[in-house]
Parts: C-alpha cells; structure tokens; sequence
C-alpha cells in the first residue's frame, strides 16, 4: 500500500513541507524521520567536488537539488504526476490541478495562473510547468494547432526563487536569503587562540561570541538555547600525544554541547564549566560524519595588516586545503596524522572514510582524500 503525496504548490517559497531555503540537513533529518512517505531517498553528488550541488531523488516523483556552497533547498521539481505509486495530488490556493482523476494540462495551468509570456513551458514568478518528461525540447516539433497545444499534458512542474536577477536560473547560483533561513548560522569567523564569531540570518540578530577559557556552559544555552545532546566525554586515546605529563584534571570528567543543527561541537571543562574547544563541520558528502551536523560556513581569520585594516584576510570551507595550509602555516609542512572513521564500524565502507589530521598553532584541520577540510577544532 502506496501512502498518498498531496502537496500545494507555493510559488517562490516551496512545494508541500518543502521550503526554498531549507538546509540539506534539515531535509534528510525530516525525510529520516519520515520513512513512510518517502521509502526511497538517493543522494548524488561530484565525488571528486564536494562543494557541487547536491541532489536528492525522493522516488518516483520528487527531486530536489540544494546549492553547493551553503546546501540550501534551490530548486523542487515534480514530476510523472499520473504515476499511481504513489498517487499524486497537486493543489494551488483552494484549487486542485492534478490528480489521479484530474489530470494537467496547459489550459488548466492557464486557469489558475493567468496569462503568461509565449514559450514551450508555460514560466510564472516563482513556478513553471514544462509538457517535457526530461526537459529537453524538441525543437524539430511541428507546430501544433491551437486546440491540440491546450490539451499538451503537463510532464513536470518547477519551483524556484522568484527571479530578481539575470543568474536566478542557473543552478550552480545560490539561494537568496528567505524566511527558511532565519535562526541560522550565516557565518563563523574562526580566530586562533581565541574562538569563533557567529552570525545569523537575518543580519539583524546579534552576533555571538564564544571565546575558549571564557565562554562558559551557562553562556552557551543563553545564547544558542540547549543543545541537541549532551556528550560526556569517554575517548581519551589523543592523549597519548600530549606533550604534558600531568593529568588534566578535566579530562575524564568534560562533556559536549552538540549542536548538530548549528554544526559545532563545544568541549566543556567538567570542573570549570567553560569552553576548552571548539569543533566546526563543514558536512561534506561522502565522508563518514555527512549528515550528522549541517554544515557551518566557516571562515578562518588571520591578522590584519595593520590597526586600520577593519578586512582582515580570511579562508573560507570551500577553499582547498592547499590554499588553507599555506593560509595558516606558510612554508612549513604541519605534523598529519591519519584518521578513518569507520575502524570501528565492521562492514561500513565509504569512498572517502580516510582523514588527516594536521595541527596548526592553535588550529587542527581535518582534512578529506578530497583535499577539503570537514573539520575545524579550535584550542
């Protein structure tokens, strides 16, 4: 037994629960805990270009491709509307255009929206509807006559941003800022030795400061709200490389603060209840943690020129390591080591499980065979 998809479009803004905007890990997190309405979820994206576009099938009917830089919701397309497994139905407003009993077609579409400009796809603000199954033309149709071309039946059925300029189109574009947005992270300003700097949508929320050996536990809820879990720490096998033979007296007794849906991690002293470090994830595809936190745009800052300089240089998460590397550590080749998550998962094998991690002053890079760093942790 099939369930039914009944989904209104909203022109400009999203598609059922659908919201342009959405982060990719909201989207997963949702469909995960949703399993019964989509059964078949498949992920694609460039292997080799974790900063492509990504692109979710949710079969038979649904596709939904999220922008490279920022994984946010860019465009939903609908498609084989007369597929009864499941069965679809599609409404605008009170109005239903498509369903197993009704089905769409270019008079209906002009019904409901209006007259539009001339085109083979009938293109509204917000919303177009294309009488092509896989969206390529055929440019040697014959015309058809008038009665015939009312009656095309509608393949497919686009929503997108509203365009407010020329490159709205293109898919490679990024999302414009949306209600979808608000409460997210814009941007982490990562600063050595110091902390992070948080800003979110929309840019007229304060900013937040979390700075390691000050920031406390109590600060972190007053300003982010709880976390998601709280994580006591148990794994104390780094501590093999610690240069200090004393015990840290917090090491068996520091806890996380996860905040999955920001993407950081905080480590907090079991004692002193304060920031002791700080992990950022740039939830790349492929690699073991995708999907677990969304993906934080960070930047890493470095010293301005001069007291005057108010732009400071920084590295942004799809930068390549490369360019980071020499960012942090000119001329000299940082101390790796080798990491892969799935050690401890028998049977789990991912194109990109293997890791390095490189240390910096005050900066460790984790870094994927993609040469793209996932991970940031500040101490």
């Amino acid at each position: 037994m099939y369930p039914k998809l009944d989904v209104e479009i909203r022109p400009g803004v999203g598609l059922g629960q659908f919201e342009l905007g959405m982060s990719l890990w909201t989207v997963l997190d949702m469909l995960r805990n949703d399993p019964h309405s989509f059964p078949q979820v498949d992920v694609k994206y460039d292997p080799d270009s974790p900063i492509s576009p990504v692109i979710l099938h949710l079969r038979p009917h649904l596709d939904l491709l999220f922008s490279g830089k920022h994984q946010r919701l860019h465009t939903i397309c609908l498609k084989k509307l007369q597929d009864p497994h499941p069965p679809v139905t599609l409404r605008y407003k009170n109005m239903i255009l498509s369903s197993p009993k009704d089905i769409l077609r270019r008079v209906g579409v002009s019904r409901a929206f209006g007259p539009t400009y001339a085109g083979d796809d009938l293109r509204y603000p917000g919303v177009w509807f294309s009488f092509e199954e896989d969206g390529r033309a055929d440019t040697l149709r014959p015309s058809s006559p008038q009665h015939e071309e009312k009656t095309q039946e509608v393949k497919r059925v686009i929503v997108s941003q509203k365009n407010a300029s020329e490159d709205a189109d293109d898919v490679l574009s990024e999302v414009r800022v949306c209600d979808a947005m608000h409460g997210d992270i814009e941007s982490a300003i990562v600063k050595a030795h110091d902390g992070v700097t948080l800003k979110f949508y929309p840019s007229s929320m304060p900013s937040v400061n979390v700075r390691i050996g000050i920031t406390t536990a109590q600060d972190l809820t007053c300003d982010l709200g709880p976390p998601i879990r709280v994580h006591y720490r148990e794994d104390n096998r780094m501590n093999i490389h610690s240069k200090s033979k004393e015990e840290d007296p917090d090491i068996d007794t520091g806890y996380f603060y996860n905040y999955f849906q920001h993407g950081i991690d905080f480590l907090i002293g079991g004692t002193t209840h304060v920031v002791k470090k700080i992990i950022i994830h740039s939830n790349m595809p492929g690699t073991p943690l995708f999907q677990r936190y969304k993906r934080c745009p960070w930047a890493i800052q470095g010293r301005p020129e001069d007291d005057e300089d108010d732009t400071p240089p920084r590295k942004w998460f799809y930068d390549r390591f490369e360019d980071i590397r020499h960012f942090l550590s000119p001329g000299e080749t940082p101390p790796t080591m080798r990491l892969d998550r799935t050690d401890e998962e028998d049977g789990l094998t991912l194109p990109n499980s293997s890791t390095e991690l490189l240390g910096f002053d005050g900066v460790v890079l984790e870094v994927a065979e993609s040469a793209h760093v996932v991970a940031v942790m500040l101490f």
